[in-house]
């Protein structure tokens, strides 16, 4: 399954309990078709004593959150929508609406 955010590209959520927020994306799982996004879709999980870390506790991480409630932010922070382009010989990501690279 092909992705159009990646690793590194700051992304808008658009439905869900975090709706509106931004932020960068930190990991991208195009086998299950979901991505992490710093600061959004944040759970509880609670983590057993290690050596790593002896205290252990309730820990709060970033879940994974579907590729389809995510929308690639423009220089406005705004929703993108994205299509593909080749440019030079080479595939680039473009904005449908104003036709420039993201």
């Amino acid at each position: 399954m092909s992705l159009k955010v990646k690793k590194g590209d700051r992304v808008v959520v658009l439905s869900g309990k975090d709706k509106n927020k931004t932020g960068l994306v930190t990991r991208s799982l195009p086998s299950e078709g979901k991505v992490v996004v710093e600061g959004v879709n944040m759970v509880k999980k609670h983590v057993r004593p290690n050596p790593n870390d002896p205290k252990g506790g309730i820990k709060e991480i970033e879940a994974p959150i579907d590729a389809s409630n995510v929308a690639l932010a423009g220089k406005d922070g705004k929703p993108v929508r994205v299509g593909r382009k080749v440019v030079a010989g080479k595939r680039v990501r473009v904005s449908k609406a104003s036709g420039e690279p993201v």
